[in-house]
């Protein structure tokens, strides 16, 4: 199941590169979208990942500097049966995390430094279940797929922006409906995969834990905080983390969230303290 919705995300991908090669560039446009668009599915499956970390301005941690944080990763993977992913810290302010790879054996887990300086024991390992979670449920190979190439969608509307588009279909108007319907069509895409996700993981979260009350808490610390720190990172990588980051000049992002909201989350995992 995993492996068809990915198939079906990378073939839609392709598909609205194509539909863009075709209005900015008519025919020789859609031929250097289908080669674009080919290059880009391999190194989106390969590379995903890696693309993830570099744009968050993640880097690698060890034990020695981090020990807290490996003794909850390590317990919670073993009893998961996970391989241990490769841990990174992300040098920013607002508390987040994110997971990332294209399977478990080649997972990658990022938190930023506010996360690790907010969050008490519990809370932190109701994180790392979250994320954990995503490892588990193949998450992270189908949205890091869709947050590379919805910025690989975004950078070609941009190019068809600044080059005019295809003069013959509407030149410069063409150009500007692409900046605007393009990323929004990828943007559609990647909240089709992620807002039911984050309910999921919260869910085994929480069971992997065997309690909600960690997450519960951090959940109500990330939507306080994240609502007050900047985030520096792009918008499809935003919609890889536990929750909405607030990003620097961001406009309408209630409108346009990845992620569903925190208050229905919160409410489900506090179901689930009467009906487990």
């Amino acid at each position: 199941m995993k492996t068809l919705k990915t198939a079906f995300l990378l073939t839609a991908l392709t598909l609205l590169l194509l539909f863009l090669g075709a209005a900015i560039g008519g025919a020789r446009g859609m031929t250097l979208a289908l080669v674009f668009a080919v290059l880009m599915n391999g190194t989106a499956y390969f590379f995903s990942d890696k693309i993830a970390l570099m744009s968050s301005g993640a880097q690698p941690i060890s034990k020695e500097q981090a020990p807290r944080l490996y003794e909850v990763m390590e317990r919670l993977a073993a009893k998961s049966n996970l391989p241990m992913p490769k841990m990174y810290l992300i040098p920013q302010a607002a508390p987040n995390a994110f997971a990332t790879g294209r399977n478990p054996s080649h997972a990658s887990v990022a938190v930023t430094q506010g996360l690790m300086e907010l969050m008490d024991d519990e809370e932190l390992e109701g994180v790392i279940a979250h994320e954990l979670s995503h490892v588990r449920n193949y998450d992270i190979l189908t949205s890091s797929i869709a947050a590379t190439i919805a910025g690989a969608i975004t950078w070609v509307a941009r190019m068809g922006f600044w080059f005019g588009g295809n003069r013959e279909r509407g030149g410069g108007l063409t150009g500007i409906l692409m900046l605007i319907l393009a990323p929004f069509a990828a943007l559609l895409l990647q909240m089709g995969i992620s807002r039911q996700r984050e309910y999921q993981a919260d869910a085994s979260g929480a069971r992997m834990v065997g309690h909600p009350y960690g997450l519960i808490r951090a959940l109500e610390k990330l939507g306080a905080y994240n609502k007050r720190i900047p985030m520096d990172v792009p918008p499809t990588t935003s919609a890889l983390m536990i929750v909405q980051p607030l990003s620097a000049g961001q406009i309408f992002s209630s409108l346009f969230s990845t992620h569903p909201p925190l208050a229905d989350r919160i409410a489900q995992l506090r179901a689930m303290t009467v009906t487990r």
